[in-house]
């Protein structure tokens, strides 16, 4: 299945809260966050759904992947939304794995973005569920 998609009960700013910190937790960075329904809103469409699109990358990854290809830099980084359909929070992504096997024949570059696949779809699952989500960075101690 090219896309996979979560719906949660959470709404649209608390999974978006939740997305962030399951992206840390996992290791990766949030390069960039697109917030689609207010750019189209600005630019006078009547727009009525919420819609953020998550740039994440795990450094490590990205770099085994264009060290293998450069090419595939245009699939970089990864994308996840976080979006309301109807009054319904989602949260989904188009697989990593099944994007670059349309990119690529290459096994080991498989393998690396069926790794990436399993954390994204770990941050998803993470981010949708409706149980309480820490940051890794609430729970640091401060030095003195």
């Amino acid at each position: 299945m090219l896309l996979f998609i979560v719906n949660t009960l959470k709404s649209f700013e608390h999974a978006c809260s939740d997305l962030q910190a399951a992206v840390i937790n996992h290791g990766f960075g949030v390069m960039a966050v697109h917030d689609l329904g207010e750019t189209l809103r600005s630019k006078g469409i009547d727009f009525s759904e919420s819609c953020r699109v998550f740039e994440v990358c795990n450094p490590q990854q990205a770099a085994a992947v264009l060290g293998r290809d450069m090419s595939l830099n245009m699939a970089l980084p990864c994308r996840i939304s976080v979006c309301t359909d109807s009054g319904q929070t989602r949260i989904g992504m188009i697989r990593p794995g099944e994007m670059l096997h349309v990119l690529s024949s290459d096994p080991q570059l498989l393998d690396e973005a069926h790794q990436v696949d399993a954390s994204t779809s770990a941050m998803i699952n993470d981010a949708a569920l409706q149980t309480e989500f820490a940051s890794p960075l609430a729970s640091r101690k401060v030095a003195p």
